[in-house]
């Protein structure tokens, strides 16, 4: 478990574009360590607003599109192409103007696959997908990603992980179907906890005044039952980047005076 470090910014622009710019130096560092990179990719505002800002960056030719890996922490369980899919927005902010390797990208099924209206069954098919792409030196069942990203909802969910629902409590399986969220749509797929927490580095993503408390509860040693995001950290490093605006209600002394 690495202890969470946190960067705030002065704006959720500023927000975005430096941690755009923080990606794609992890992505390169990657990739000349290795020959490939991993990412998990969130949606939500502050995903696909990075998305964006990663897009618009002139450093994102740096990157080899075609070596890259992405994978999603979460989707919405709607048919191929629906707008509020993850994959859908975040192809209209970033993927469709780079030149990745489509086998990989690494969609969540949609509920017109292979797998029917099944949730249960697309995510127990995502699970065998992430299981065929780990190796010997991923040491478990999904692949060490070098960045996980997750958005963290007014409430402290993460991915489709909502407190106190059974999907947070998983410890066994990587990749759950969620039924019943509390904000639409109701079915979902989603890592669990352990999933999230093979990789790297994750990276949480906070901005607006509506994050503050959910900031400041999953910053305060609340448990990740009752807070998700207390839950999600990595093997190396947690990173926490934040907008003012978010970081209202932290102690200064969570961060540098001097953050950005």
């Amino acid at each position: 478990m690495s202890a969470p470090q946190l960067v705030v910014h002065r704006d959720k622009e500023l927000m975005a574009q430096a941690a755009a710019a923080r990606l794609i130096t992890k992505i390169v560092d990657a990739q000349a360590a290795r020959g490939h990179a991993s990412v998990v990719l969130t949606g939500g505002r502050n995903g696909n607003g990075l998305l964006a800002a990663l897009a618009d960056a002139p450093a994102r030719d740096a990157i080899d599109w075609s070596r890259l890996d992405l994978w999603w922490g979460d989707e919405r369980f709607l048919p191929e192409g629906d707008p509020e899919r993850n994959v859908t927005q975040a192809r209209e902010a970033l993927l469709a103007s780079v030149p990745l390797t489509p086998s990989r990208v690494h969609a969540m099924p949609a509920s017109d696959g292979p797998c029917g209206n099944d949730a249960d069954a697309a995510a127990a098919a995502y699970a065998g997908e992430l299981a065929a792409a780990a190796g010997p030196e991923d040491h478990g069942p999904v692949p060490t990603f070098d960045v996980l990203m997750l958005g963290v909802g007014p409430d402290t969910h993460v991915a489709s992980l909502f407190p106190e629902l059974p999907a947070v409590r998983e410890t066994e399986r990587t990749v759950v179907g969620v039924h019943g969220a509390p904000k639409p749509p109701p079915t979902r797929i989603s890592l669990t906890l352990p999933a999230i927490r093979a990789a790297r580095e994750v990276w949480l993503l906070a901005a607006g005044e509506d994050k503050a408390e959910a900031a400041e509860i999953a910053l305060s040693g609340a448990g990740e039952i009752q807070a998700p995001a207390a839950g999600a950290y990595g093997r190396s490093r947690t990173l926490w980047l934040l907008d003012a605006a978010a970081a209202s209600r932290l102690p200064r002394a969570l961060y540098p005076p001097a953050s950005p």
